[in-house]
């Protein structure tokens, strides 16, 4: 399994409701310095409705200005169709949002 396949795995595990920053999925994947590499394999998402890319933000909670798929505003619609909630400075609460389940971050 490469990289962008084991981040790729990573993402579908992170539940509607919630949201993984890029370090936490780049430490799940096997590398805690892949971030980068996550926002790559993220922005070449092969299947944006099975790999969820746009649950994973910034470890502050910004959505990113380069979603591969529409920019910001749509990262931000589709969270908050998820459920997820956003401060009045526009990042998500990532106290109540950030995903602590089986990988913790």
């Amino acid at each position: 399994m490469n990289a962008f396949d084991k981040i790729y795995e990573v993402v579908r595990h992170i539940p509607r409701g919630t949201v993984a920053t890029y370090g936490q999925v780049a430490r799940l994947a096997g590398n805690p310095r892949w971030a980068r590499v996550v926002g790559y394999a993220l922005h070449a998402n092969p299947d944006p409705d099975g790999i969820p890319c746009y649950r994973v933000v910034t470890k502050d909670g910004r959505t990113s200005p380069a979603f591969a798929f529409g920019g910001a505003d749509i990262q931000r619609a589709l969270l908050e169709a998820d459920g997820i909630g956003f401060l009045p400075d526009g990042r998500v609460d990532m106290e109540h949002y950030r995903w602590e389940g089986l990988y913790d971050d």
